[in-house]
């Protein structure tokens, strides 16, 4: 349905000592994915710590994000106002900036009835000239939509044509056919099934960065019709995914410090609260990541 598709790691948001964004640590960012051979960006999801920015810090990544791509890919921007006219203003703030697809994220308000949040999404859509996703995360999200009301948004809103489908690996199979094709789907959960999320209809994945060159690799040999070696890049990668995947406060504590060395970040500053690292758990992450050098050019 468009011509979005491959792998687009979700940026991690990095701060400096002053607890501000980190400029030149998020230019860094950039160009090491891109140097990883990746085939777009995203930003403000749940590895963006977007729910620890506030308003102001959200619209400055999206214009940094967007000025150091500067068109080599496509951006994706994750909407995650709690309202429709917060999410319209900022869809088109990013369209403004230059990204090239949002994500809208759906209200964290649980027991909405599917009906409104049919017509929200509907209505942020309808104001934004931008290809729209959304973002159906039953795992880490509260909310989230079935696969007969995403194929009412796909019939009301000629721009609604993809999804952040993220899942296992069979629920996202059955939201593929169950939608019948109405929808480009891009996986996540950090690539933990990533051969069969591909196979089984994905366009794509949207992870976190901590091993995206690997990610890239994989993807490319299931598309050039080599399974065998996308399954022996997925080996390697797999009890790293398992450990860092763990769950949301281990991920931003493990993998976001992974990144940060793979880039050549030593300054490292968490925005708190944030959960600690443990010696242990840091002597693991050095295992698991063992064979990974450098990300990208950086």
């Amino acid at each position: 349905m468009t011509d979005f598709h491959g792998i687009y790691p979700m940026l991690y948001s990095f701060f400096g000592p002053d607890d501000r964004l980190d400029r030149a640590a998020m230019r860094r960012q950039v160009e090491a994915c891109i140097g990883a051979g990746v085939h777009g960006v995203a930003i403000l999801g749940i590895a963006g710590e977007m729910n620890k920015l506030s308003a102001a810090e959200r619209r400055q990544l999206v214009e940094w994000v967007t000025e150091d791509v500067g068109g080599r890919v496509p951006v994706a921007v994750t909407v995650p106002e709690p309202n429709v006219p917060d999410q319209i203003a900022f869809a088109r703030a990013a369209a403004a900036c230059g990204a090239d697809w949002v994500i809208l994220q759906p209200p964290p308000v649980k027991g909405v009835p599917e009906g409104q949040l049919v017509r929200f999404f509907g209505a942020v859509a309808e104001a934004c000239a931008l290809p729209v996703a959304i973002q159906n995360n039953p795992v880490n999200l509260d909310v989230w939509l079935g696969n007969q009301a995403l194929r009412t948004l796909a019939n009301n809103h000629a721009n609604i044509r993809l999804l952040k489908g993220e899942g296992p690996l069979l629920v996202v199979r059955r939201m593929i056919e169950e939608t019948e094709g109405a929808f480009d789907v891009f996986g996540g959960l950090a690539g933990k099934e990533i051969v069969t999320t591909l196979e089984a209809g994905c366009v794509g994945l949207i992870p976190a960065p901590d091993c995206v060159d690997v990610h890239v690799g994989i993807y490319e040999a299931i598309k050039r019709g080599d399974t065998a070696a996308a399954e022996e890049l997925y080996r390697r990668i797999l009890p790293l995914i398992t450990f860092v995947n763990s769950a949301v406060e281990h991920y931003l504590c493990y993998g976001k410090r992974l990144v940060a060395q793979r880039i050549g970040l030593d300054d490292f500053h968490p925005r708190t609260p944030s959960l600690p690292p443990t010696e242990f758990g840091m002597q693991t992450l050095a295992r698991l990541a063992a064979g990974l050098g450098p990300l990208g050019s950086a």
